[in-house]
């Protein structure tokens, strides 16, 4: 088998290892506690936990939680359930906030040296006054402000004398810097807002590009790995690392995931939460960790998947039709196999004995023919596909029609001997007869086969199951390139969600997998949280079969 090759992220960790500039990798998974985990996060957390599992070394969980007015302990817990069911184990749980005193102390120490200052322009102002990538920025009036003068100003901020946006610590660099980045940027800003772990101790919140060089160093990360768009960001991650003299961390950056008929912004996913557009966070149609999970995705489907699609320094949009072939691979290997019919006719056996239940031991599993079985009831009523039945069948349609004959699953061949149909011609039920020597294991000397095989439930066993069949959730396959005259809302699929009814064999609900089953014949089903016993919830995972090729 030929020797998979190293990605980038990997060649740069084996040298650092060769040439002894470290002795273990030390990763971390930086989430901002502000929404859900999404499926870009999952290629983040394999990337960041897979290397650090790969070359012995640790990975820690590391919350940037600076900005207190849109996070909450509520997604801080869903973090970590996702990253567990995604089967990692972060080394020490951290928080940004863990370093607000020593940031602090950093930014008195930049202040002393010159290099930070108290700005009181606006937002707007700042901004204007950064100028373009053609035109350098120009000074703020209040650039020259005295050491003593600037401590006080920062110290008042410190103290909540100032409101909100009335004052920013900004470093002083170059405003005429040809990476916008270095053009003094924010370090500090004033929110009177109280924090899911310090309280109402702070009313300056440092910024990112300030916060997360300093907190990898302090935690002596080696690869602190970061989505592309935060290379521009790097020059001004390792300034403050020189700057003040500390563990000289070092960021590389990797392409995000990208996926087609997906949306993976957290703000507009948080809209559709908010206007109710979806259920919640967890809606199976949502991208998000538990949302997937909801709808039957493995946790074993999404690590493939992540594995599948590598790691490049190049942007590129992913066919979801990937991760659902993943998602059908994991499941077609473990899943347990059942029989339900969804939009049943029925079919009377007229030469089976009347009060007479035969049950047939089924394997749960085709790829285990000496696994597991389930218990299957055959009476004389069934319920069987409408599809499955044609009156005026074409030459190649192979399974049940008016004097034709097909194997009900795993038990006898039946033949079709008379349609019954209400006054308005629609057929509503199939008298039928059954051949007693096509029993599978029976006598070989009669065994004899049809080409058509159809499954089938038992009336008088079948559960009803309302059955919720999910869709993709927007219509536009790319949607970063939503015109500018329309809203991504105007993309959304009014069939992402259809409700069924159907009606399955017995032994279903009793199924303790955990996993998502299959419905033979018809896809991956996945029991919600809603269920009860009285009113069993599946939600559909996937088709069964898909055109798409791997290559």
């Amino acid at each position: 088998m030929e020797e998979k090759k190293l990605n980038f992220l990997e060649e740069i960790i084996e040298k650092d290892l060769a040439e002894g500039k470290i002795d273990s990798i030390m990763t971390r998974f930086p989430p901002e506690p502000n929404g859900y985990l999404h499926l870009g996060h999952a290629k983040s957390i394999c990337l960041n936990f897979g290397l650090a599992q790969k070359y012995g070394g640790k990975t820690n969980l590391r919350y940037d939680d600076t900005n207190p007015v849109k996070e909450d302990v509520e997604y801080v817990d869903s973090i970590k359930e996702d990253i567990k069911w995604l089967g990692f184990q972060w080394d020490k749980e951290l928080y940004a906030s863990d370093y607000f005193d020593q940031l602090y102390q950093w930014a008195e120490d930049l202040i002393r040296r010159g290099l930070a200052y108290v700005d009181d322009q606006t937002q707007e102002e700042i901004r204007a006054g950064r100028g373009t990538i053609d035109t350098p920025g120009t000074d703020s009036p209040f650039r020259n402000r005295s050491v003593e003068e600037n401590l006080r100003l920062f110290r008042e901020m410190r103290d909540g004398k100032y409101a909100d946006g009335e004052k920013v610590l900004r470093a002083k660099i170059d405003m005429a810097h040809p990476n916008m980045m270095f053009r003094d940027p924010l370090l500090y800003r004033i929110k009177h807002a109280s924090h899911h772990r310090t309280g109402d101790k702070w009313c300056i919140y440092p910024m990112y590009d300030y916060t997360h060089g300093q907190c990898d160093s302090i935690e002596h990360i080696t690869h602190s790995i970061c989505t592309l768009e935060f290379d521009v960001h790097r020059p001004l991650y390792d300034w403050f690392i020189e700057t003040l003299g500390i563990y000289p961390s070092h960021q590389y950056e990797f392409a995000r995931l990208n996926l087609t008929y997906t949306l993976m912004s957290k703000r507009k996913l948080l809209e559709l939460v908010q206007k109710q557009i979806v259920s919640g966070w967890d809606d199976p149609r949502m991208p998000t960790l538990c949302g997937v999970r909801r709808r039957g995705y493995t946790a074993e489907a999404l690590k493939m998947f992540c594995d599948k699609i590598g790691v490049s320094k190049r942007d590129q949009l992913m066919d979801i039709q990937l991760l659902e072939w993943c998602v059908r691979q994991d499941l077609n290997a473990r899943s347990n196999r059942y029989m339900v019919v969804q939009d049943p006719v029925k079919v009377t056996i007229t030469n089976w004995p009347e009060g007479k239940v035969e049950w047939f031991d089924c394997p749960l599993n085709p790829a285990e023919p000496e696994g597991a079985t389930r218990k299957v009831p055959f009476t004389g009523e069934l319920l069987i596909e409408k599809a499955d039945f044609m009156e005026d069948a074409p030459k190649k349609f192979f399974r049940l029609k008016p004097d034709g004959e097909v194997r009900l699953k795993y038990t006898y061949i039946i033949k079709c001997n008379e349609v019954i149909k209400d006054a308005e011609g629609n057929v509503v039920e199939l008298k039928c007869t059954y051949d007693p020597t096509t029993r599978p294991g029976g006598d070989p000397s009669q065994w004899r086969s049809v080409k058509g095989t159809i499954h089938w439930v038992s009336t008088a066993f079948a559960k009803e199951l309302e059955l919720r069949n999910y869709d993709r959730l927007f219509t536009l396959a790319d949607m970063s390139q939503v015109p500018e005259d329309k809203d991504y809302k105007d993309f959304l699929n009014p069939e992402s969600l259809t409700l069924a009814k159907g009606y399955s064999e017995p032994a279903l609900l009793e199924d303790k997998s955990g996993i998502a089953v299959q419905f033979e014949r018809t896809g991956y089903y996945f029991l919600d949280k809603d269920s009860t016993p009285e009113h069993p919830i599946f939600n559909k995972t996937v088709a069964l079969k898909d055109s798409y090729k791997v290559e």
